[in-house]
């Protein structure tokens, strides 16, 4: 930003030093031709004014304001400026500063330019300075006069500005000095305006929450706005000149309003009370300069002019009170001490001005001109380094966040490796579970059945039988090695209720015939619906609590009869129970000590396959009963 600062105090200073080297080009031009002015006279022309007067005339000098010589006088007049160029050797030049409202020049009875409309909406020639070579043709020996058709308003700055007459080089480089001071520099300042004002637009909208650019951005238009008054060369888009000066002067009220709304909030200066009388001074000047009479505008503008200027000065003097002076509600910041210079200068800028002013429409043409870029490059630097603070802060903030993701992402990470290692321990022991439930509900059933069998008997069992209980022993151990190594993959499913529940006939019966214990099997013959069947999973966790409920039916219960009944009381559900008449146990307590590895064993076997256990016992014998859900997925996903 200093650099940036350091350029705009370059073309500042270029600005100054520009408005000065055309003046010292002019003084040391050619002096080969001083035509001597030798009489100026100004008179009231009657009807459109296109008719020279023939009475009327009073002597004048040029400059000259005709609405300042006539008060409240609307209407056309005519400058008469005699001269003398005898001693001219070389062609005769004539510049004039600007002709206000619009006009003509003629050379004796030879027109020599006019305004592209002398009516409203009238053009407007009053800032613009132009220059001519008087053609030889219409020059007289002796004295030679210059006409000026003046068509102006009392309520506006109405005349001829600056007139001169010499050689051509002379006169060329006095009108590059006025164009540098009438248009150059207001073109200059109506653009950094338009530049600030739209860029700052932006920003507030980006960022509504800093109400001081928008109002910075308010301030900046409404200056191009009255800006315009100077550089445009018609009314439009009004339809007169008078409309034109009317919103001229609502611009720069905006100007001011914008300026006081902006100080305030860029401060943190709360002040409500004066905000309010703003707005109403606001409004009330907004209309009557709308609503001034035509007659009596020039006093009605002016009157505000000096009202507006006086906000002005008095909100940039109270700032420097606040920054310097006043109590801290926040400690001072190097932006605040900035802007209180910014106001310093244009304080002085515009004491300077008011001091020698001539007339309120003159307001900016030299100090107040020039110091347009500087303070809107100062108000711009500013704001600026405040934008440049708050997205430091933003790419400070947004490190910070990377750092935290980063940090966030390696906690992650190192809690998900926690995580997958304590997934991998519970399904090692969840593994090791299952498989003691196996163990226990598989192989320990077949141990149940034939030490059974071996303590029954009453004498010695043939080698065969025992090789028998081996074998079975055998397979129910291979049984279980296979479903576990291939995960269930390779289970059959039964195609009906009788061909899941031969095996577990086959195998019990026979243990109970020769227990002397009753055993009666109740299956359906057929599933209700053929496509909705156990699963491989839930066929098998089913044999093995049916297996467990009757080897404890052969260890605890001293029944004389067991009764096995599967059937589907839906289609989509299938019931087991296993219902026998002995001495039965307790079942709260059971499940309270959580030490019987058979109880634990068929409530996890449930749990798995989505199942519901039921345990009743008591003294007339012990029910327990699973039921589980069929569906059409589970058939799918077995296939």
């Amino acid at each position: 930003m200093t650099r940036w600062l350091r350029h705009w105090l370059v073309l500042c200073l270029m600005v100054l030093a520009g408005s000065m080297v055309p003046a010292w080009a002019a003084e040391s031009a050619s002096n080969t031709c001083k035509p001597r002015v030798l009489n100026v006279e100004v008179a009231q022309a009657a009807g459109d004014g296109s008719v020279r007067p023939t009475q009327g005339w009073v002597s004048s000098k040029v400059p000259d304001a005709m609405n300042r010589r006539w008060p409240g006088y609307d209407g056309s007049a005519w400058y008469r400026i005699d001269f003398d160029a005898s001693g001219c050797s070389v062609p005769v030049a004539l510049g004039i500063d600007g002709i206000g409202v619009a006009g003509a020049v003629f050379i004796n009875d030879d027109l020599l330019w006019r305004d592209s409309s002398l009516v409203e909406p009238l053009s407007r020639s009053w800032n613009v300075p132009r220059w001519w070579v008087l053609p030889a043709s219409s020059l007289h020996a002796g004295v030679n006069s210059v006409w000026v058709h003046v068509v102006g308003l009392s309520a506006i700055w109405s005349g001829v500005g600056a007139l001169r007459l010499g050689d051509e080089a002379t006169v060329r480089a006095q009108f590059e000095h006025a164009q540098w001071h009438q248009r150059t520099i207001y073109s200059i300042n109506a653009v950094l305006c338009g530049m600030a004002g739209l860029l700052f637009v932006l920003v507030w909208l980006l960022r509504r929450k800093e109400p001081a650019y928008g109002w910075f951005a308010l301030m900046s238009l409404a200056w191009l706005a009255y800006l315009s008054t100077y550089l445009a060369a018609s009314p439009w888009p009004f339809a007169d000149s008078i409309m034109r000066s009317r919103a001229s002067m609502v611009a720069l009220i905006a100007y001011v309003f914008g300026a006081c709304l902006f100080t305030f909030r860029y401060g943190g200066q709360r002040l409500p009370k004066v905000e309010s009388a703003l707005w109403v001074l606001a409004t009330v000047g907004s209309a009557a300069s709308l609503l001034a009479p035509r007659a009596d505008a020039a006093a009605w503008w002016n009157v505000i002019w000096q009202g507006a200027m006086a906000v002005f000065l008095l909100n940039a003097r109270q700032f420097q009170w606040h920054v310097w002076r006043g109590p801290r509600e926040r400690p001072r910041r190097r932006s605040d001490m900035l802007l209180a210079l910014v106001w310093l200068v244009f304080v002085v800028v515009a004491l300077h001005d008011l001091s020698g002013m001539l007339g309120f429409w003159e307001v900016a043409r030299n100090w107040a001109a020039l110091s347009g870029p500087l303070i809107i490059a100062l108000i711009m630097l500013v704001l600026g380094t405040q934008l440049v603070q708050e997205i430091r802060g933003v790419e400070r903030f947004n490190r910070a966040l990377a750092d935290g993701i980063a940090n966030a992402r390696t906690e992650l990470t190192q809690a998900q490796e926690r995580e997958h290692a304590q997934a991998l321990q519970n399904a090692t022991l969840q593994e090791r579970v299952r498989i003691a439930h196996d163990l226990h509900d598989g192989l320990g059933a077949s141990l149940v059945r034939g030490m059974a069998l071996v303590e029954q008997a009453s004498e010695p069992l043939p080698n065969g039988r025992v090789l028998s209980i081996l074998k079975t022993l055998r397979d129910d151990l291979r049984q279980m090695i296979d479903y576990n190594a291939s995960g269930g993959a390779d289970a059959a499913i039964p195609d009906t209720p009788v061909q899941w529940a031969a095996p577990l006939r086959h195998r019990f019966t026979r243990i109970f015939d020769e227990l002397e214990v009753d055993s009666t099997w109740n299956v359906a013959t057929q599933w209700l619906d053929p496509e909705l069947r156990p699963s491989a999973l839930q066929s098998l966790n089913l044999s093995r609590l049916v297996e467990e409920a009757l080897s404890n039916v052969i260890k605890h219960s001293r029944a004389t009869s067991v009764r096995v009944r599967c059937e589907q009381p839906s289609v989509e559900g299938f019931v087991v129970c296993v219902e026998d008449n002995g001495v039965g146990f307790d079942v709260a307590a059971v499940q309270q000590q959580h030490t019987s590895v058979g109880m634990r064993s068929m409530t996890a076997r449930t749990a798995r396959i989505g199942g519901r256990l039921s345990v009743d016992s008591g003294a007339c014998g012990t029910l327990v009963s699973v039921e589980i859900a069929l569906s059409r997925s589970t058939l799918a996903k077995s296939a």
